[in-house]
């Protein structure tokens, strides 16, 4: 095992009466709106981008320990350009009490493109976390210039190039991982299906009312992989790496080591085709395995319309399994990683194939929302069908969370969970603590709706913990690492990625509930250099901030 040195600070304490929390408390939370609207150029031709856009970015920008909300926003449908400041991207400032406020034009994020989705990630290593913002036919490649403001360095980086064989990409996001273990965080490009204004075929609900067409209409296209150079450029290595063999329509990604032999893998859930498992051998190259690893399709054999993806250890066994979620009548499936490279789908044994038929989903996260030791599964719910379809599904969803009653069994709560007041067709979500309370809160954008923050007032909620990884000089998010914390009778695992949900990033401290613990007798960190870092005795209620140093 490689020595480190360990800087501790130990942070935001927050009184707290153990013996008040017996356990079992459902999950509520309370309303809050914040000024932004997500404009996708809803037209009566029904193009498919108007119905996909959505991406939420929740992560700390200017450093000064709040979290802050980035949203992604759209464009006019025919130009694919911003023509109006409706269409503006936006970040608002957190002031760690829950409010916020626009500085989307002092930062310099408006945009110029249809944006769809963002990923978070210090790239450069400068301490600040910078952005990449996926979008219809461009890609945009944002610095963080740690003077509250970024610029756009998209030419430079080599990003955003048309491709020769396919042309212009849709990407709906992307996720940053250190795929080499040098240090340096490589992405990720999700790239959707192959669209065109000019050639889309028309499809219709009734005759004369045009509706979204379904993905069988267009063709796959290939997700992508660049490796950071380490002088702010980037290499494709789709083609060399295995990625480029199998194109897709990808709506998710999730960045895991499923078979924890410290490389990252990949899984990436399709619309109507089967799901991708990248498996990194640590050449250099990826070996896609989703048939054999059980995770191509759900038990059913059919495809599903596989939309955002989450990945982390449910079941608190120490091996990460995948959560996604799809339309109604298809489920939200649930894969339970065996520890022996393989999943089953625990869709139906966990109790999410009955409650989640009947619901259309875009983004689920995970997370301990009632900080009892056991992860639970929001999800931000939403049809794809324009508003009026013929089809008599219903279009605006309530967004719901799943609580996780111990092990691999859940309950829905939306309207126990003061959910059920805002129904729309929701879009990406992202989590943090946005008040510093302990407890995570989530922000979900909606199709020509307000966007909506959901404080997280549980009570009572147990204790917690979170951790703040920083690298010295090298992956200073700490993307990749593996955190064991053990409390109680209570061990639990994650694994640092900010790739979460339909098109968004959660980049906030890693977090833990603690049930009615104490404090965590035991915090080990594994570090994607092979850096072993064990504490002890950590009391609970904090944020604590570990920083590795070779």
């Amino acid at each position: 095992m490689k020595r480190a040195g360990i800087a501790l600070l130990f942070c935001c304490a927050v009184a707290w009466v153990a013996s008040a929390w017996v356990g079992g408390p459902a999950v509520h939370f309370k309303f809050e709106p914040i000024d932004f609207k997500l404009e996708s150029s809803e037209t009566p031709e029904a193009h498919a981008p108007e119905t996909m856009a959505g991406g939420v970015a929740v992560f700390d920008y200017n450093n000064d320990g709040h979290l802050d909300i980035f949203f992604t926003n759209g464009a006019d449908i025919r130009s694919l350009t911003k023509t109006d400041r409706r269409y503006r991207n936006r970040l608002f400032e957190g002031d760690g009490e829950g409010r916020f406020k626009d500085v989307t034009e002092r930062a310099g994020l408006s945009g110029t493109g249809f944006d769809n989705g963002v990923a978070v990630g210090d790239y450069d290593n400068d301490g600040f976390k910078d952005l990449f913002v996926g979008g219809v036919h461009a890609v945009h490649l944002f610095h963080n210039n740690g003077d509250a403001t970024f610029t756009d360095v998209t030419a430079r980086s080599g990003l955003g190039k048309p491709d020769t064989e396919y042309g212009p990409l849709w990407s709906v996001g992307g996720a940053w991982v250190d795929v080499n273990n040098d240090g340096l965080l490589d992405l990720f490009v999700l790239n959707y299906l192959a669209w065109n204004f000019d050639t889309e075929p028309v499809c219709e609900a009734e005759p004369g009312r045009r509706d979204y067409c379904h993905p069988k209409f267009f063709k796959p296209t290939p997700n992508q992989l660049f490796l950071n150079n380490g002088d702010g450029t980037f290499r494709d290595v789709s083609a060399a790496s295995g990625i480029r063999e199998h194109p897709g329509k990808g709506m998710g990604v999730a960045v895991l080591d499923y078979d924890l032999d410290g490389l990252p893998d990949l899984f990436v859930s399709n619309d109507k085709l089967y799901n991708s498992l990248f498996h990194y051998r640590g050449d250099g190259k990826f070996e896609e395995v989703a048939f054999t690893a059980n995770v191509a399709l759900t038990d059913s054999g059919k495809f599903i319309s596989g939309m955002g993806v989450d990945s982390q250890d449910v079941d608190n066994d120490g091996y990460p399994d995948l959560a996604s979620v799809a339309l109604d009548n298809e489920t939200f499936p649930l894969f339970r990683n065996t520890g022996k490279r393989s999943f089953v789908d625990a869709t139906l044994a966990s109790g999410l194939g009955r409650l989640s038929l009947p619901m259309a989903g875009y983004s689920p996260n995970i997370a301990d929302f009632d900080n009892d030791g056991w992860k639970d599964l929001f999800v931000s719910r939403g049809h794809v069908q324009s508003p009026g379809s013929a089809n008599r599904m219903q279009i605006d969803q309530p967004n719901t969370v799943f609580r996780n009653t111990g092990g691999l069994k859940f309950e829905a709560l939306t309207a126990e969970a003061g959910l059920a007041q805002r129904p729309a067709r929701h879009r990406g979500s992202a989590i943090g603590d946005f008040n510093g309370d302990g407890a995570l809160d989530v922000v979900v954008s909606a199709l020509a709706a307000p966007a909506e923050i959901w404080i997280n007032d549980t009570a009572p909620s147990g204790n917690w913990l979170a951790m703040e990884l920083q690298g010295s000089t090298s992956n200073r998010d700490g993307i990749g690492a593996r955190i064991k914390v053990a409390a109680g009778t209570l061990v639990q695992h994650r694994y640092v990625s900010f790739a979460s949900g339909y098109a968004s990033s959660s980049a906030g401290p890693t977090h833990f509930g603690l049930g009615a613990n104490a404090k965590a007798s035991l915090v080990e960190i594994r570090w994607p250099s092979g850096i072993v870092q064990r504490l002890r005795d950590v009391p609970a209620n904090r944020v604590v901030r570990v920083t590795v140093t070779k």
